[in-house]
């Protein structure tokens, strides 16, 4: 069976871009010939900077004959009716049709529809070109003369060649004919822009990727990013040092090269007085170089590695000087940084009514950076006003939290006051990823009591689904505020979540919070917290509200509700059993999860399985009643108990619903679920017995009331309607 290659050349595709757009190219191409009626064995994209390519292995040379049958209307329908039949099936008239008889509906007609197949080339032919000037990059450009053209074709870097070619292993391939402003598809591809610009002739993948690899492009991103993975730890081993390994920089850098040749630099040791986070993000950032440490060691060391696209011919030596000298630069500018940020500010007598407003003492350097925030008005949103404002938000949380985590008020206080205080800093200026780290040095640098230096850098987290909470109950509880005031507010200015949409990272926030209640153990009632800081906020902002409309707060908690379905599910929680929980004022979260873990516990027991089909029958038949406004007791009476069934299921109801109330009042789920299990044999035995619908209709209301009981007695701890099975 023939094999597909397509390459499309361009110039150099962000790094960022590559991997995504390689398996769109494979994901496009692949969809579209399946649905023109190819298949193929298997299918490998490949990407370097200036090239994506598409190994297709065993496609069908043509598509199948395609017979279909188009049932039309009645042979005695009106005229309409049958034209409109015989255009849908291409036909000129019904003579072109077939009738079919009917034994029941009579005669019709049926149009036998034959399409014979296509070639492959002639699919691929025409479906390549769609496939290129649709192709989804997030920023594509125009170029050229042609740019000046509506319609003109639209690629991330221009679009220079095609490689197409179409053909078994054993014998000659041939060129898929297509074009695209001016490209013609060929077999001829180029290597290495400076070590071999040369015209390379290509047939199939094999001598493709061979003849590459001989004009110095390696074409595989993974094999790139192991060859310099591999040569980084070996030049730094050979160092006396080991490499400091970082997945996202080798990604970016393997996208940025043809012909990976690993390099270490070097700079000057005094550098290393600055914080080895700023070394590392400055050499990362600026230059995309990894930095490496003594083996075993803590600290950095002087040596960096860089990743070059060129065999030099002095092994390196101008690259290696290049490189460093902007290296030296970059830490220049950090040193200064790092030093004028434990300094004073010019301005000390601006900030002191900021300073009286936070208890801040301007004798320390980040205080007087917390001062600046507050004094400068600096805005942290149109709707929700300035930083400092925020941070007296946040403070007020934190006093409502502080106490339900067991956190010392006062150190939370200080951690909260300083924990916006590093965006005023010269490095978080330059480099915003380090906001909160900074923090934390600089706050142990002045003094601070740890766990407050540490809740300056761990209240952002966390970032993520897996990223690390915070440990400390001081970070908890300025974590669990930040991101409670950030929902509040921006739910109380109407800035919500809106499809796919977040730009205020709401969703992360209030995962955040899910996690580090859960996670963390943390007894935490929402509501009561959300509805006095959304009042707050309304009379910091001037926003004129109906006190009792809780249309936002409830809003907000059904919020919580949907991210902690998606939590607990991912971590294999049933839907169901989340749902017959969670009631629209539930507000505890940790409490739900519980519960949920639970019952999930009791339903997959035995006696879980007999009591839920037995309380899902109490229920409907309940339900059934009270929509017919059949007349239900208001409650049980002993005396118009006829049998042994009744009598025993309603001391069983009294005494498990007793002990199941208990039990929840203790917060103790599992003993809740086992006093409920011991209703099974009752009910059982109640509906083996017992005829509900009795025709005497007092025994039938008492008997209705009966079931009623079961459906409160388990209530306590779930809406067993709402569970399946």
């Amino acid at each position: 069976m023939p094999d597909l290659l397509l390459e499309l050349r361009s110039e150099e595709i962000p790094a960022r871009l590559q991997r995504k757009a390689a398996g769109d190219l494979k994901k496009l191409v692949t969809d579209a010939l399946v649905e023109a009626g190819l298949s193929y064995e298997g299918a490998r994209e490949y990407w370097t900077p200036r090239r994506l390519t598409l190994d297709i292995r065993g496609l069908t040379a043509r598509s199948a004959d395609v017979r279909e049958e188009k049932k039309g209307p009645r042979t005695d329908a009106n005229e309409k009716a049958i034209e409109g039949f015989l255009r849908g099936a291409g036909l000129s008239s019904v003579s072109e049709a077939q009738i079919q008889s009917d034994p029941k509906k009579g005669d019709f007609y049926i149009a036998i529809i034959s399409k014979p197949g296509r070639a492959a080339e002639e699919i691929i032919s025409d479906v390549m070109p769609g496939i290129i000037r649709d192709f989804p990059w997030p920023k594509p450009m125009r170029w050229g003369a042609a740019s000046a053209q509506p319609g003109s074709l639209r690629w991330v870097r221009p679009l220079q060649s095609i490689v197409c070619t179409f053909g078994t292993e054993h014998e000659e391939t041939v060129v898929i004919p297509f074009s695209i402003d001016g490209i013609v598809a060929s077999n001829v591809t180029y290597g290495h822009r400076f070590h071999a610009p040369g015209a390379i002739t290509v047939k199939r993948f094999g001598d493709y990727i061979a003849n590459l690899e001989k004009a110095k492009v390696i074409l595989g991103g993974e094999r790139r990013k192991d060859i310099i993975l591999h040569d980084a730890r070996d030049v730094a081993f050979a160092n006396g040092l080991e490499l400091v390994e970082d997945e996202g920089l080798l990604e970016e850098v393997s996208g940025l090269v043809e012909l990976p040749q690993v390099l270490l630099g070097s700079f000057e040791e005094d550098y290393l007085s600055i914080p080895a986070e700023i070394i590392r993000l400055t050499i990362k950032t600026n230059q995309k170089c990894f930095v490496t440490r003594p083996v075993g060691g803590d600290t950095l060391s002087n040596k960096f590695i860089l990743v070059s696209n060129i065999e030099a011919s002095d092994g390196g030596k101008e690259i290696i000087h290049g490189n460093g000298k902007v290296v030296r630069a970059r830490l220049s500018d950090a040193l200064h940084f790092w030093k004028r940020d434990q300094g004073d500010l010019p301005d000390l007598e601006t900030l002191e009514a900021s300073a009286k407003k936070f208890d801040l003492d301007l004798k320390k350097p980040l205080d007087q950076r917390m001062a600046k925030l507050d004094a400068l008005d600096v805005t942290f949103h149109a709707k929700l006003g300035t930083q400092g404002e925020r941070v007296e938000r946040i403070r007020a949380m934190a006093a409502k939290v502080a106490f339900p985590v067991g956190a010392d008020y006062k150190l939370v206080d200080r951690a909260v006051v300083l924990a916006k205080a590093d965006l005023r800093t010269e490095t978080v200026g330059e480099f915003p990823e380090l906001q909160g780290v900074m923090g934390r040095k600089y706050a142990a640098l002045q003094g601070e009591d740890a766990v407050v230096a540490t809740a300056i850098e761990e209240h952002y987290k966390p970032q993520g689904p897996s990223d690390q909470l915070p440990q400390d109950k001081v970070a908890i509880t300025v974590a669990l505020a930040d991101k409670l005031d950030t929902l509040i507010g921006f739910w109380a200015v109407d800035e919500k979540p809106t499809g796919s949409k977040d730009p205020f990272a709401l969703r992360r926030a209030a995962l955040g919070v899910i996690r580090i209640l859960l996670e963390r153990s943390v007894r935490l009632t929402l509501l009561p917290r959300i509805t006095s800081h959304m009042g707050r906020i309304d009379t910091d902002i001037g926003k004129t509200v109906d006190e009792n409309d809780l249309s936002r707060q409830f809003d907000l908690l059904s919020f919580f509700h949907d991210r902690l379905k998606v939590y607990l599910r991912d971590q294999g929680a049933r839907y169901d059993l989340i749902d017959s929980v969670l009631t629209p004022e539930a507000d505890d979260l940790l409490m739900i999860a519980r519960r949920v873990e639970a019952l999930t516990a009791f339903i997959t027991s035995e006696d879980g399985k007999n009591l839920l089909v037995g309380t899902k029958r109490a229920t409907q038949i309940l339900a059934a009643e009270e929509k017919k406004g059949t007349v239900i007791a208001d409650g049980v009476s002993e005396n118009l108990f006829r049998l042994d069934a009744e009598k025993q299921l309603f001391a069983a109801i009294t005494t498990a619903s007793a002990e199941a109330s208990a039990a929840v009042d203790k917060e103790d789920f599992r003993s809740a679920m086992e006093a409920l299990s011991r209703l099974r044999a009752p009910v059982d035995r109640f509906f083996d017995d017992v005829l509900v619908n009795d025709e005497d209709a007092a025994i039938r209301a008492n008997r209705l009331a009966l079931l009623r009981l079961i459906r409160e007695a388990t209530g306590t701890v779930a809406d067993f309607s709402k569970i399946s099975g």
